[in-house]
């Protein structure tokens, strides 16, 4: 009986991890259709961005990271304080 409790014990902290390391290694991605700006008129063309949360250092334009649709390098610093 220890010997099965033992084998699932370790496979059930197996699974919590690998879930919690593949959840966090990976930023989500929304599609954003195109449209047009109320204010200018001006259309945007569809494009793809990360999904809102609460840290700015998985996004495409922090330094660091490169957006995987275009190439481009980040720019924006993530230290950075807004007032």
């Amino acid at each position: 009986m220890k010997k099965y409790f033992k084998i699932i014990t370790t496979i059930l902290i197996s699974l919590v991890l690998l879930l919690g390391i593949s959840g966090f290694a990976d930023a989500r991605i929304a599609r954003v259709r195109g449209y047009v700006r109320k204010s200018t008129g001006t259309y945007v063309m569809p494009h793809y961005k990360t999904t809102p949360n609460k840290t700015k250092f998985d996004n495409f334009s922090t330094k660091g990271n490169i957006n995987p649709f275009t190439g481009k390098k980040g720019t924006v610093n993530p230290f950075k304080i807004k007032f």
